[in-house]
């Protein structure tokens, strides 16, 4: 219990029993933007990181708090839209018949987006009450380390490739279906994008971007959702300055880590996510053994 623990607690008005702290609202906007598009999991990150807080002690708790983080999620999407404003401009020049790639990015997009958006909803509470403890969190994260560093072994991440107006139909329900195993925590939805768009042929470059562009349209769903069935009380719990304290830090954190990955992977190999994977995983694993955290739910 970091920054929870000995802070006066930001209540917001409202009558939640939730200690929440600016702190806490840095942290895990910290947490949200940097992990968010890279291949590491900001679920997984966000889970532990509100057990080390000490903000997941009652189910109500952690109910605002899995809401809370979704919504924060808004200052990532915005990352994205500022970074790749001009693909985003060419989509919407798609919609109004000026630009054909465009319109084929966008139509890939949809067609990835809703066989996530169908999984995603029927198996979303069974995944929950099963794979949402530290413990799995942390083998997942082990197993998609290993994943990166069988596939880095060969030249998997730097064969040359399509680019993304050259993706199918076809190709792109194949990344949404992947995308859907991001529904368990630890996995990663970049990973599994990344490797999935890899897999149906697109170079690193487009696979990443594509990744970014997925997300835009996946997170604001979700966020959308979140914001519609739980937003008021949200803002009971916790008024207007922690959500846009943590929003704002996603915000700029997520600018920096998106910039620094398509960067880094200009010149470097994708291995140092699958070592970290491993490197959290254990760590994970670790603090269970010795019952800092929970390893279920």
């Amino acid at each position: 219990m970091l920054a929870a623990t000995g802070a006066m607690a930001f209540q917001g008005g409202g009558e939640s029993d939730l200690s929440f702290t600016v702190v806490d609202a840095i942290i895990i906007g910290l947490v949200e933007g940097i992990t968010e598009y890279l291949p590491i999991s900001s679920t997984g990150h966000i889970l532990v990181a509100n057990e080390l807080l000490g903000l997941n002690e009652t189910a109500e708790a952690e109910r605002l708090m899995d809401a809370y983080a979704i919504c924060v999620q808004a200052g990532a999407i915005l990352a994205v839209l500022v970074i790749y404003k001009q693909r985003v401009i060419q989509m919407v020049e798609g919609i109004l018949g000026r630009s054909e790639d465009g319109r084929r990015i966008l139509v890939a997009i949809i067609s990835s987006f809703v066989p996530t958006a169908i999984l995603a909803v029927t198996l979303f509470d069974f995944v929950k009450e099963r794979l949402f403890g530290v413990g799995y969190i942390s083998i997942a994260w082990i197993g998609g380390g290993l994943v990166i560093l069988y596939l880095g072994r060969g030249a998997f991440f730097n064969r040359p490739g399509k680019d993304l107006n050259e993706l199918t139909v076809t190709n792109a329900v194949t990344i949404g279906l992947m995308q859907a195993l991001a529904i368990w925590p630890g996995t990663s939805r970049s990973l599994v994008t990344i490797i999935a768009g890899l897999f149906v042929g697109l170079s690193l470059r487009a696979a990443v971007e594509y990744s970014f562009l997925l997300g835009l349209v996946t997170l604001t769903a979700a966020t959308a959702f979140a914001g519609l069935q739980d937003g008021s009380e949200l803002i009971a719990a916790f008024g207007w300055t922690t959500p846009l304290v943590g929003l704002l830090v996603a915000f700029v954190s997520a600018v920096a880590a998106v910039r620094w990955m398509v960067s880094y992977l200009n010149t470097q190999g994708f291995e140092i996510f699958g070592w970290y994977r491993l490197a959290v995983g254990v760590a994970g694993l670790v603090l269970v053994g010795v019952g800092v955290l929970p390893f279920g739910s």
